[in-house]
């Protein structure tokens, strides 16, 4: 195992492949949002300020997100994904992460719009009757251009921080992320006194996040 990346007195974060670098696999639940599998790549839209993306690491199919929770081994997880792809294996619960208003404009069809995402509820969850809605909004309003998440945090996968702490708040123990991505899981952990252990494949984003931790003080915004 090498050295943390970062490391502070909540998060501890390392920058590898998650499926060598397993320290993740100490935590006692996990709130990941992996490659979803569908081989995204985004063309340039220069009138909205929107720029070209290769891509993401290991999205070509869902082997990646698979292998990973193959060796969290059925522990309780919240794993977002694509709608349109098969769900991890163990899957219990469907939640839908309904996105900021503006969004999911590229890709409409016959007018409707990709603004919605599957959180997947893994694993060994307790059961019962009642609760809450399985749709989990945001109040972020802006999306797809340099004051929106993704483009404060260069990173095509930002989540918003009420989404991320609202799911947070229904676990218990170290929260792990195997795919760190610029920080969503490790900030909003921090921000609710939550220890937590991180993974992430690339280093400019591993930056972005300790960059991030060590400023969370000043971080009031959304996050990613």
């Amino acid at each position: 195992m090498s050295e943390p990346y970062y490391q502070d007195d909540l998060v501890t974060l390392y920058h590898g492949d998650c499926l060598t670098e397993t320290a993740w696999l100490e935590a006692d639940v996990l709130v990941t949002d992996p490659p979803y599998g569908r081989d995204w790549k985004q063309g340039a839209l220069h009138r909205s300020g929107s720029d070209a993306h290769a891509g993401i690491a290991g999205d070509a199919g869902t082997e990646v997100r698979d292998s990973a929770l193959a060796l969290w081994d059925g522990r309780p997880a919240y794993v977002f994904g694509d709608l349109m792809l098969a769900p991890p294996r163990g899957t219990k619960q469907t939640l839908i992460y309904r996105k900021p208003a503006n969004s999911g404009l590229r890709g409409a069809m016959n007018g409707y719009r990709r603004d919605i995402e599957a959180i997947y509820l893994v694993g060994k969850w307790p059961s019962g009757l009642g609760g809450s809605t399985s749709i989990i909004a945001t109040a972020e309003k802006t999306m797809g251009n340099p004051s929106s998440t993704q483009g404060k945090y260069e990173h095509p996968h930002a989540k918003p921080q009420d989404v991320m702490s609202r799911i947070i708040e229904r676990t218990a123990g170290v929260v792990g992320d195997p795919f760190s991505g610029s920080g969503s899981t490790l900030l909003a952990a921090k921000l609710m006194g939550r220890p937590s252990i991180g993974v992430e494949l690339e280093e400019k984003h591993c930056e972005m996040i300790a960059k991030r931790l060590s400023q969370q003080a000043f971080d009031f915004g959304a996050i990613a």
